[in-house]
């Protein structure tokens, strides 16, 4: 008997690619190649395999390709055969899709490589686009890639973004803050992949500066959304003592950027550009877009703030959010600045509804209209991402 969602069109908004690291070897220019990360299997014995790079030797983490465990089974570490299939072969993708009910995902991914020489480091973001493209046109119908870019010049930034679109790529994600503009080898390899997803916390540039419009302004003539992912602060994965408390600050600092380009009038200057924060919930939109709004109409004067409209106003034309798990968040939608919100899977990550996605959507929006459960489910979401 058929249901609702059997008629509704389910667009995933934050799902993952989770490409095996050696792929870098194919897709890296020649040049660099045989500086790629590659494979060892471990030791007769081991229940894990490696990951070499630039003379160091590290476990395979796993915490990205846990779809279809449960949490009493989570491995933080293994074999690559333990990583879900779907992470980087686009058939069995498409097979974990069916099965869960999805009829079409926004992917996101990672890159670059974690390292301190400059030119590979920019290469790794060409490389892992490349990758992703790839990946997508196996089923462009049914998977929409989002590529990444660096944010240190802002020229090159906006050179990467062409090719990402000319690739078929639907969306650019970019690091929360702007990065450092010196060269990352001084802030050695790990924290070089870490400035790139979260960006410089504590610098002085601030995307509101007018050195980033010209880069604003090609995202409007692209029509590309431009995507933050779960990177207001950084997250210490291999400290259970840190764990659980970072995941939760890391959803609410991403308010930080979005605030910056709103009473930093970037939005205002770009009327038509698509902001969006991932994998963060959106339970906290009604409050920040009150908070922004009462703030503001007390504080603008001495502030000398040149903002026309309610903090809100840009909230529900530009802001949109993606969550998992968030009742709270679907209950407010009808807030100001709190209804641009899209569901999403997490696949494969650990906070994967896979392969229970039907279940967690009927529970999760019980009681709902079927019109805005379309538009949550897969309407929003396919109109900002031309899904």
């Amino acid at each position: 008997m058929a249901t609702q969602l059997d008629k509704l069109e389910i667009v995933d908004a934050d799902a993952h690619v989770n490409p095996a690291p050696d792929f870098w070897a194919d897709y890296l220019p020649a040049s660099l190649r045989n500086l790629a990360p590659r494979i060892v299997p471990g030791d007769a014995g081991e229940d894990c395999d490696y990951v070499e790079f630039e003379g160091r030797r590290k476990k395979l983490n796993l915490i990205g390709a846990q779809a279809g465990r449960t949490g009493m089974t989570f491995k933080m570490e293994g074999k690559l055969s333990d990583a879900r299939n779907g992470g980087w072969m686009p058939a069995a993708r498409l097979e974990d899709m069916d099965h869960d009910g999805i009829d079409s995902q926004v992917l996101f991914g990672g890159g670059p490589l974690g390292t301190g020489n400059e030119d590979l480091f920019k290469a790794s973001f060409t490389a892992y686009n490349r990758w992703l493209a790839d990946f997508c046109k196996y089923s462009p119908a049914r998977l929409h890639g989002i590529g990444y870019v660096p944010m240190q010049d802002v020229e090159e930034s906006i050179r990467l973004m062409k090719d990402c679109v000319s690739w078929g790529l639907k969306g650019i994600n970019i690091p929360a803050f702007p990065m450092l503009k010196e060269s990352l080898a001084k802030s050695g390899a790990g924290a070089a992949q870490v400035l790139a997803l979260t960006g410089d916390t504590t610098g002085s540039r601030m995307y509101s500066d007018p050195e980033f419009d010209p880069f604003w302004q090609a995202a409007c003539d692209l029509g590309v959304p431009i995507t933050i992912h779960l990177g207001g602060r950084s997250v210490r994965f291999q400290q259970p003592q840190h764990f659980l408390t970072d995941l939760l600050m890391s959803k609410f600092a991403m308010a930080e950027p979005i605030a910056v380009l709103i009473f930093g009038c970037v939005f205002e200057r770009f009327p038509d550009l698509k902001f969006v924060t991932v994998e963060s919930g959106v339970g906290w939109f009604a409050f920040a877009a009150n908070y922004m709004d009462e703030t503001w109409k007390k504080q603008r004067y001495w502030v000398k703030s040149t903002l026309p409209e309610l903090p809100s106003h840009y909230m529900d034309r530009n802001v949109y959010g993606s969550f998992i798990h968030d009742r709270a968040g679907i209950e407010m939608r009808g807030f100001p600045g709190a209804g641009n919100i899209m569901w999403s899977s997490d696949y494969p990550h650990s906070e994967t509804t896979y392969p229970h996605s039907q279940d967690v959507i009927e529970d999760l929006f019980r009681g709902v209209p079927l019109e805005d459960k379309a538009l949550i489910l897969g309407g929003r979401a396919k109109a900002l991402f031309n899904a």
